[in-house]
């Protein structure tokens, strides 16, 4: 089984959402959140210490693993994380350019029919899934971001 799927139910399994995860070089980084509520030092502890168990009964090697909340600036993967921050301010980048661009930068509209809405400055986008590499919220600095304050 995948890496990704393996530790994303188990993640789910703990009670938590599975947001990311990072692994080369002998390093597993693991991104997780706990809707509505913060993610504390405590949960990423008990994250851990479910994963070391279960990385060593699936035999990966590794040299070190770290869990830690998603940040600020949050990647975004699923249909429900779009409809959940529909509305901020998100950064998406293309595995290729499309009308030589590789980077977008706009309020988030959601998604529908395979393909991510954004609204650029007051253009209108529609990207297709499967031409994004990843998509991120942009922070809010000073009033000036995503519409969730990084949530």
């Amino acid at each position: 089984m995948e890496l990704s799927r393996v530790i994303e139910q188990a993640v789910s399994g703990l009670g938590y959402e599975f947001v990311d995860l990072e692994a080369g070089s002998r390093l597993v980084r693991v991104f997780i959140d706990a809707p509505p509520g913060a993610i504390t030092v405590e949960d990423c502890a008990r994250v851990s210490d479910h994963l070391t168990r279960l990385l060593e009964v699936e035999n990966v090697d590794y040299g070190r693993l770290e869990v830690s909340s998603p940040g600020l600036d949050r990647v975004l993967r699923t249909a429900a994380d779009f409809e959940r921050f529909s509305g901020s301010r998100v950064h998406v980048r293309l595995h290729v350019p499309v009308g030589g661009r590789r980077n977008f930068t706009g309020v988030l509209k959601g998604a529908a029919g395979g393909s991510l809405l954004l609204d650029c400055d007051g253009t209108a986008r529609e990207i297709d899934l499967e031409q994004v590499a990843k998509v991120r919220l942009v922070p809010a600095y000073d009033g000036i971001g995503n519409g969730h304050g990084g949530r």
